[in-house]
């Protein structure tokens, strides 16, 4: 199983257009240390390939990565579907820019895919523009995605997006939040890709405690980090993330697998572990953790 990590920041991306924060002045700086959105493709045999959320970033990820070129058909595409960890602006806005008549399937759990549908018209905005299946998909339930790779859905949380509004959808428990046990049936390898972990708990340790590869959720270094920066005034749980540093937070649990590859994604602006130069980065590496980025690969 292949997996290509696309990018690895949250929702803004790194540098953030409207943000002055030291981190994205030091990535305006040295471009060479910006990060698209959070996302990555897989696939089983190298040749169809999955993306993992499609990210406002999704045309210039496709071209920066030549295994999701097109070809050798003049309107071939390697890119066979995408796999959505949930209804946000940031993990599914790159849908619209995947129109031009291509044949895609999109797996998502009912709530996010009646998002698309009521809220966020996605699916009818894309009905003339090209030929998409939407598949549903229920934690604990896998799904093939290939002839390799076996796709299992599990629940991290139940925070619906701001946009669904005040529904009777968004007041109910859902699936609006899974990550992704991801097999590869011939080699028994396994991976996890999580970009959203309200919480470090049993059910949660369950899912990687026997992975080869974590991709885990980094959005904020501490719970007031919005506040402290002077970005916002939400806590990093309030807004379904559980933090990297502190008492129960994510980084020691993460350390402790016995994960080969473990790799934070979804990292927020604001978290200082996207610079490298920084005491947290060097904390969180000496660890035996990696900083997700666009380019790095791994094979399990």
């Amino acid at each position: 199983m292949l997996i290509h990590c696309l990018g690895a920041a949250a929702g803004g991306g790194y540098p953030q257009w409207n943000c002055a924060c030291a981190g994205c002045g030091k990535a305006r700086a040295k471009p060479e240390h910006a990060t698209a959105h959070a996302g990555i493709a897989v696939s089983g045999d190298g040749e169809r390939w999955f993306l993992f959320n499609a990210t406002p970033d999704a045309l210039h990820q496709i071209a920066a990565d030549p295994v999701l070129h097109p070809g050798p058909g003049i309107r071939e595409t390697p890119v066979a579907g995408v796999v959505l960890t949930d209804a946000e602006f940031d993990h599914t806005i790159g849908l619209l820019m995947l129109r031009e008549e291509s044949s895609l399937t999109v797996h998502g759990t009912f709530p996010v895919l009646e998002a698309l549908n009521l809220w966020f018209p996605v699916r009818q905005l894309l009905s003339d523009y090209a030929d998409i299946s939407w598949s549903e998909v229920r934690a604990g339930e896998p799904v093939d995605l290939d002839d390799r790779v076996r796709a299992t859905p599990f629940l991290t949380g139940s925070k619906a997006p701001r946009y669904v509004g005040n529904s009777q959808l968004r007041e109910q428990p859902a699936e609006w939040e899974v990550g992704y046990r991801l097999e590869d049936k011939l080699t028994g390898g396994i991976a996890v890709y999580a970009p959203t972990v309200p919480r470090w708990d049993e059910k949660f340790e369950q899912q990687v405690a026997s992975a080869d590869c974590v991709f885990v959720d980094g959005t904020f270094w501490t719970d007031d980090e919005m506040s402290k920066t002077g970005a916002g005034n939400r806590t990093g749980r309030s807004m379904g993330h559980l933090p990297v540093s502190g008492d129960g937070g994510s980084a020691r649990a993460l350390a402790a697998l016995p994960a080969k590859r473990k790799i934070y994604t979804h990292i927020n602006n604001t978290n200082p572990i996207l610079d490298e130069e920084s005491p947290e980065r060097r904390w969180v590496t000496d660890l035996g953790i990696e900083i997700g980025r666009a380019g790095l690969e791994v094979e399990v």
